[in-house]
């Protein structure tokens, strides 16, 4: 028996329905190695692992920990043969510590605080961990966040650790210090799948890459004797070229002036404090910063969907003339014909309309152009079957209710249609989010289209390696103020990185 061998899988097929998430895939895991799990959205990584990790059981196949076959029915489970998930969105108590959330669900029949609070610590030092065990969660940062839940992990004894997304909002010096982290942990004899779509980190931190596409499990290859390109063929099974052209634009002019926008939420919390700067004709201005310093918040402002208490937004129209955003609803903002798009964040909320399929969510923006909703279905429905084309939207008809898609599929639909408005500012909150690597490359391309068409393209995004291939200027933001501006074409992850965090350190 291979004593490195932690886990095999062994014909795992998963059903939802009439999809088949997971074909009969073999997949080994194996002690003191790092794996990543790669493929395109919908190819069955998250759901394989969630089999692993008890949240689903698969309907065929077997499952086998250090030779012996096991059945896992739940989470609990899953602990107890050593196995433990780290998801991408946390489960933490705000109010609670680091080590009352370790704990948390213990049901050992008591409670000492005292212990846990010590080998909570002791973990941290084991593998170089900074996390105070006292610490409330409401005052960490993002990774520190993270760092409770993988210690959750380890606190219950598991030394099969699968990681799903983990560097996804994380800057590039936290995601070092995860990286050393995992490494200290593959040493110690831990087996570690790393969920991912990142492959620059890949190459960085994997010893082996597992890959599946639509299902089916492609193949396993050593970090060390492929590429990101190899990678990406194996994953959508045709080359595609990974360049991203950021061509000059002749003739920049000013399009988009926000000066001194200040925003505040509800309990009076500053969301953008003071932020100015200007958005050029065909340009794409790249915004960066660590989750909630006030992307999300910033292109909502612009486009009147939140409220501003100072500040003014303006765009240059075709006449030179500047019209004053501040104080418009987004209805009305339409109606002043500046010719403003918006992807935003939230899909289905304030994007697109559930319920509707692709030519009636492509109605919205035109219906008023006749004389009824009903009157111009003609031009949507060209319109939702270009998209689907061009944009490869998967859905059983453009009449098919976008909220039954899958939220790659969503974002596709809404890309598509704001592009085609031909606007002349268009703003983006996570274009590529949960798009696979073919189709992001798509709207890459499409986006830089645009910028060369003379529009003013704000793209918010979450991978700097992107931004600084597609963006000619980069706007960070920290803590809702603009921490700088910064050439892209000159401009480096670390540097980018510390204005994302320690911008307002410098400022106190």
């Amino acid at each position: 028996m291979d004593k490195n061998c932690a886990i095999k899988m062994r014909g795992i097929t998963k059903r939802f329905g009439q999809v088949v998430a997971n074909d009969s895939i073999d997949l080994e895991i194996r002690r003191g190695e790092i794996l990543a799990l790669l493929g395109e959205n919908g190819s069955g990584k998250t759901t394989l692992m969630n089999m692993l990790s008890g949240i689903y059981q698969p309907d065929e196949g077997e499952i086998y920990e250090d030779g012996n076959l096991i059945y896992i029915h739940s989470p609990r489970e899953a602990y107890e043969y050593g196995i433990g998930m780290i998801h991408q969105h946390y489960k933490l108590i705000e109010v609670f510590t680091a080590a009352q959330n370790v704990i948390l669900g213990l049901n050992d029949g008591k409670l000492d605080l005292s212990a846990a609070n010590a080998k909570v610590a002791e973990i941290c030092s084991r593998y170089g961990f900074e996390i105070d065990p006292e610490m409330k969660v409401y005052d960490m940062s993002v990774s520190q966040k993270q760092t409770v839940e993988i210690v959750k992990v380890l606190y219950r004894g598991a030394d099969i650790l699968i990681l799903d997304e983990p560097t996804a909002v994380l800057t590039p010096q936290e995601t070092q210090k995860l990286f050393s982290v995992l490494r200290n942990m593959k040493a110690d004899g831990k087996a570690i799948v790393i969920i991912t779509h990142k492959l620059h980190e890949v190459m960085d931190v994997s010893d082996k890459v597992a890959v599946l596409r639509k299902g089916k499990y492609i193949g396993t290859v050593n970090t060390s004797e492929t590429d990101p390109q190899s990678l990406t063929n194996m994953m959508v099974g045709h080359s595609v070229t990974l360049n991203i052209d950021r061509p000059r634009y002749d003739k920049p002019e000013k399009k988009l002036i926000v000066e001194h926008l200040t925003c505040v939420d509800d309990e009076g919390v500053k969301k953008l404090d003071d932020v100015t700067f200007t958005a050029y004709t065909g340009e794409i201005l790249g915004v960066a910063g660590i989750s909630g310093s006030g992307q999300k918040e910033l292109l909502e402002a612009i486009t009147g969907l939140y409220p501003v208490k100072e500040g003014s937004v303006r765009i240059i129209n075709e006449g030179k003339a500047e019209v004053e955003l501040i104080g418009k609803s987004p209805k009305k903002i339409r109606e002043s014909g500046v010719g403003m798009a918006f992807v935003p964040e939230d899909r289905l909320g304030m994007g697109l309309v559930g319920s509707m399929g692709m030519t009636g969510n492509m109605m919205l923006r035109s219906w008023k152009n006749g004389k009824g909703a009903l009157v111009r279905r003609k031009e949507p429905e060209s319109l939702a079957n270009k998209v689907l084309e061009e944009l490869e939207v998967v859905t059983p008809g453009i009449d098919y209710p976008v909220r039954r898609l899958s939220g790659g599929n969503v974002q596709k639909v809404l890309v598509g249609r704001e592009i085609s408005l031909e606007p002349s500012v268009l703003m983006t909150a996570y274009a590529v989010r949960g798009l696979d690597i073919n189709t992001s490359y798509t709207i890459y391309n499409l986006l830089t289209e645009e910028k060369m068409k003379g529009v003013a393209v704000l793209y918010v995004g979450e991978d700097l390696d992107v931004l600084l291939e597609l963006a000619d200027r980069i706007l960070v933001l920290c803590g809702g103020q603009v921490a700088g501006i910064v050439d892209a074409r000159s401009a480096t992850k670390e540097e980018i990185g510390l204005l994302m965090t320690e911008y307002k350190s410098k400022e106190a």
